[in-house]
């Protein structure tokens, strides 16, 4: 029974490895002369065991004895072997003897010691030690087993590197290498945390690139990709070791400031940022031009968490935005006040869209010398049940910043030609309308599409509608959905027999070479310039300039917010084509246009001039 008994704990040793094997040793000391078979099934069991085992004397290391698999493993033989002591066989990461020995004698048969073998050829194995203490023949040894864990820690280490990739996958941005969102959500929390428990400043930089998608749509992908990395760089260059550079996608990047300890810091930072980007870069041997609007939140003033922060830094940047680009702007409360007016807004258009709260009404546009009506001007008007006439100047930026002006753009569009179809079944004389256009609207939308699909549908001809653009709209913006050019879809508008005209003409870029590849009908000129020409020698010279301009392209001039006797003539003595503006008639509801519609002259009399300047102030343009 005895002699069974220990041959099945000889197999469950072999099973179980390094640590049971001097487990094995350790039991030969309870064993004496009366039980030497079962002495010789343990020696046999370590003889034939995977792993290498030495016997060493406790006191010097030297090694005593070692089984074959240590033979093997290491290159020497049992003779040399006996020539060794343990740590010139092992070693580990201290390559410090005495270390090393401190550590074996203080070992036991539960620990594994990870260390190294050196073989005789000069080569290394990566190998898991355990060391029992044994006392044979009133001699104190060590029972020293060792696994070979070589490949095992090869796969680890590969394993380890492949998941370090992955994360670094995870948690920075292909294109730039920069840290990217992800890591900006395990990151800003923490360093909110370092903040707040050192009693210290951080700030939120949101940036984001002016006009990127201008470069990327006209220029490509790719240009715009190497764009990318190069500002990555230049705003990585600016900013401290410590601080965090992310892009947050598209053309958005964050920068993470921490200990502030005075605003100048912040200041100085984003003055260098603005500077970097502002120089050119050079791409396929042409310079490109791209500047930053930055926003900036502070902790804890603006926000105790992340989502605070960079909300607030969010709504600083548009900030930037709205003040001419190119700039950066701190986060106040009356912008948080300004956003919830924007939000509001924005949920009331909808509502109003939804509910046809939206009108459209008319202004004539006068023949300066005849007085006849030559057109009308449609505008947009919204009637809040509760507040009465929302000015225009509140909705319009909200629909742009929200794409609801497609919608809404297409309402005017529709209605207007409804309201001709409507006056010509009256009997009434049609005139131009013109509509206004937004860039967004150009932008996003098959505006030609639009209006041969409407005018088919309300039998119109395209004579009767005229477009007008802004010089913005026009000189700067390019089809997102297509990569089609402003000149694309003005071309095709001209092509349909639509009549184009440039609005608030004298604000924008005014570029001559533009009108004439364009073949614009009309531009108008803005009301800044008109309001004070009688006082003013220089709007009445830039007046002047532009009507002088336009006679020699063939192109008609319309001067808007005419309010006086004395603007209207100086018009007059201009040569100014047609003129607009209170002097003659508030806009008015389609049914009350029979007047604009009659083919007879505006009678300008005292009384209709009183009655049209008397509505000024609810209906605006």
């Amino acid at each position: 029974m005895q002699a069974s008994g220990l041959e099945a704990s000889l197999v469950v040793g072999g099973a179980l490895g390094g640590i049971a094997i001097a487990f094995l040793c350790a039991r030969l000391r309870r064993f004496g002369s009366a039980t030497a078979a079962a002495a010789n099934h343990f020696r046999a069991a370590i003889e034939q065991a995977p792993q290498g085992v030495l016997i060493a004397d406790a006191t010097t290391l030297r090694i005593l004895s070692a089984n074959r698999a240590a033979q093997r493993s290491s290159g020497y033989s049992l003779r040399e072997l006996r020539g060794l002591r343990v740590p010139q066989l092992l070693t580990d990461d201290t390559q410090d003897p005495d270390a090393l020995v401190a550590k074996l004698r203080a070992a036991d048969a539960r620990s594994l010691i990870s260390m190294r073998q050196r073989c005789k050829d000069g080569s290394l194995l990566d190998v898991d030690v355990a060391a029992n203490h044994v006392t044979s023949d009133a001699r104190e040894v060590l029972a020293i087993t060792m696994s070979d864990v070589t490949l095992r820690r090869k796969i680890e280490s590969q394993l380890l590197e492949k998941q370090q990739h992955l994360d670094h996958l995870a948690h920075h941005d292909q294109l730039t290498g920069l840290p990217n969102r992800h890591y900006l959500a395990a990151h800003l929390p923490e360093a909110i945390a370092d903040a707040r428990r050192t009693g210290s400043s951080l700030a939120v930089l949101f940036l984001d690139l002016d006009r990127f998608k201008h470069i990327n749509d006209s220029r490509g992908h790719e240009v715009g990709d190497q764009l990318l990395k190069t500002v990555a760089q230049r705003i990585r260059s600016t900013v401290r070791t410590e601080d965090v550079v992310v892009r947050m996608g598209g053309d958005e990047f964050i920068v993470v400031l921490k200990n502030v300890k005075t605003p100048k810091l912040v200041n100085d930072t984003a003055v260098r940022i603005n500077e970097a980007l502002a120089a050119p870069v050079v791409v396929d041997g042409r310079p490109l031009v791209t500047t930053v609007s930055i926003g900036v939140s502070l902790y804890p003033r603006d926000g105790t968490d992340m989502g605070e922060l960079l909300r607030r830094s969010d709504t600083a940047m548009y900030q930037a935005k709205d003040r001419g680009r190119n700039n950066f702007q701190l986060f106040s409360p009356v912008m948080d006040h300004k956003l919830k007016e924007r939000i509001a807004v924005e949920a009331s258009l909808r509502a109003a869209i939804e509910q046809q709260q939206l009108d459209v009404h008319y202004q004539p546009i006068i023949d300066i010398e005849s007085h006849r009506v030559m057109g009308l001007e449609a505008l947009l008007r919204w009637k809040h049940p509760m507040h009465g006439f929302v000015a225009p100047g509140r909705f319009i930026r909200v629909a742009e910043e929200t794409g609801l002006i497609v919608p809404i753009g297409e309402f005017v569009l529709d209605r207007v030609m409804q309201d001709a179809a409507t006056w010509r079944q009256m009997g009434w004389s049609l005139v131009p309308v013109a509509v206004n256009i937004s860039a967004v609207q150009l932008q996003r939308s098959d505006l030609p599409g639009t209006i041969r699909k409407l005018l088919h549908r309300h039998g119109l001809k395209p004579g009767m509608l005229q477009v007008e653009l802004t010089e913005s709209a026009v000189f700067e913006h390019r089809e997102a959905r297509s990569g089609e050019s402003s000149e694309d879809a003005i071309s095709k508008l001209r092509q349909l027999g639509v009549r184009i005209a440039i609005d608030d003409f004298g604000t924008g870029y005014s570029s001559l070479s533009y009108l004439k590849r364009w073949r614009v009908d009309f531009v108008k000129i803005d009301r800044s310039f008109v309001r004070d020409l009688v006082t003013d020698m220089s709007d009445l010279a830039i007046v002047g300039a532009i009507i002088a301009m336009a006679r020699h392209l063939n192109i008609q001039v319309i001067a808007e917010g005419i309010e006086g006797w004395q603007q209207l003539e100086k018009l007059r003595q201009l040569h100014c084509d047609q003129a607009q503006g209170f002097l003659f008639s508030k806009p008015l509801p389609a049914a009350q246009c029979r007047r604009f519609l009659s083919e007879v002259p505006l009678d300008l009399t005292e009384d209709e001039l009183f009655q049209s300047l008397d509505a000024t102030g609810s209906y605006g343009r």
